[in-house]
């Protein structure tokens, strides 16, 4: 079941396809920003408004002190921040993508027909490089996107080799480049990254965010590129290929939340924190025993597998079980989604079918709704210890999942 047209930026699904806590570690603070949205149809044909202007990047960090590079949530769907590539650093904001590996961003070598590379011309108040009746229309509807220039980087080494990802939202193509990355505190790390030359799904038109980092382990990264966190560690700018995300999903708070490198913090969940192993490490796959829903719905009764995703909204599952899963906490089918009719507020479901087919699936992926309740510590592991993901209720930003009855997955620990 695929998600219906009007609802594909709320279902943000970023996986590609699959073919194949460290004791006085220096941490990277990432802190995100909310972007308070309007209540309002979410209809694609309408402008969602603008996300908050991101500060510039930060200035690196002296000791152990972290640094910190503002992220934004927009609608608690879209959780991306800055980063830098080349010297000087150009800004991008990019998703943070636990289920992908690459890093790519939109180029100026980009195809003149690929709507996602649009750029705002400064001072003209339109989009650079489209010139028509139309321009008000994308000014006011499509994201605006930066795109890496290779001639105004004095760091930029050219690779040329052609890419593609096949995302569940869309396809990206282009070619490989190499240049200095720039994240939080850290300057100088050489990454090799996708400039973008067609991007032909809409997800990505009308994303606020240009491009994605991902976070997965290396077999999911295409052209056997090294992903940005195995370069970090491997040219001795992060101490350990750990991270965790707090996302604070209260509507009424302005922070947003933090991704942290290295690490985790404390503070940001109640004890304990419970570790489970990755089954497959690829995505950042678990097993889960269960999904209780109340007190008289049980899913995934046998166990079965799920994947922490933060390039997905929602959670999904196989059709079957989230249909009775809705069905059960009051829900039904709509394609419009959060809607006021003759006073009635409706709100859209945080569950959302989706059946992943063998040899990768089946398997239910636990996205942003369900990391707005958790915060979870990704630890790639070393020789001595492997891959794991640790788990622990958060502070604060717990995700209401609304209605009479509540669902709760079950990991073994």
């Amino acid at each position: 079941m695929s998600p219906p047209p009007l609802l594909l930026p709320l279902l943000l699904l970023l996986l590609p396809l699959l073919n194949v806590e460290p004791a006085g570690a220096t941490l990277i603070r990432i802190p995100l920003r909310r972007v308070q949205p309007e209540r309002r149809t979410l209809n694609l044909l309408r402008g969602w408004g603008e996300p908050a202007k991101l500060p510039k990047l930060g200035a690196p960090s002296p000791g152990d002190k972290p640094a910190f590079v503002p992220l934004s949530n927009y609608r608690d769907v879209q959780y991306f921040g800055e980063i830098g590539l080349g010297m000087p650093p150009q800004n991008f904001t990019v998703v943070f993508d636990t289920g992908s590996s690459n890093l790519w961003v939109p180029s100026r070598r980009c195809h003149f027909f690929s709507v996602p590379c649009c750029q705002k011309v400064k001072g003209a108040g339109g989009i650079g490089e489209i010139s028509s009746p139309s321009d008000t229309f994308l000014t006011s509807n499509l994201g605006l996107h930066h795109r890496f220039d290779p001639k105004a980087s004095s760091s930029f080494q050219p690779n040329g080799t052609k890419f593609a990802i096949q995302y569940g939202s869309g396809r990206v193509d282009g070619i490989l480049s190499e240049d200095k990355l720039t994240i939080g505190g850290i300057k100088g790390a050489s990454v090799i990254f996708g400039e973008a030359l067609w991007e032909p799904s809409l997800v990505f038109t009308f994303a606020h965010f240009d491009g994605i980092l991902g976070l997965g382990f290396p077999i999911l990264a295409v052209e056997g590129v090294r992903p940005p966190l195995d370069v970090l560690v491997e040219q001795g700018l992060l101490d350990k290929p750990v991270f965790s995300f707090y996302f604070n999903r209260d509507p009424e708070k302005p922070d947003g939340g933090e991704l942290v490198l290295g690490g985790s913090d404390p503070a940001h969940y109640i004890p304990p924190l419970t570790f489970v192993p990755v089954t497959v490490p690829a995505y950042w796959q678990i097993h889960m025993e269960r999904v209780k829903v109340g007190s008289g719905l049980t899913l995934c009764a046998r166990g079965c597998a799920a994947i922490l995703d933060t390039g997905t909204s929602l959670i999904t599952g196989p059709t079957e079980e989230i249909q009775a899963l809705n069905t059960a906490i009051g829900g039904f089918p709509l394609l419009a989604g959060e809607t006021t009719r003759n006073g009635v507020r409706l709100c859209l479901s945080g569950f959302q079918a989706l059946d992943v087919p063998p040899p990768a699936g089946p398997f239910w992926i636990l996205g942003d709704v369900f990391l707005g309740t958790y915060v979870a510590v990704f630890d790639r592991g070393d020789r001595k210890s492997s891959a794991r993901v640790g788990l622990a209720r958060a502070h604060k930003g717990e995700a209401d999942l609304g209605g009479g009855e509540t669902a709760q997955a079950q990991f073994p620990g």
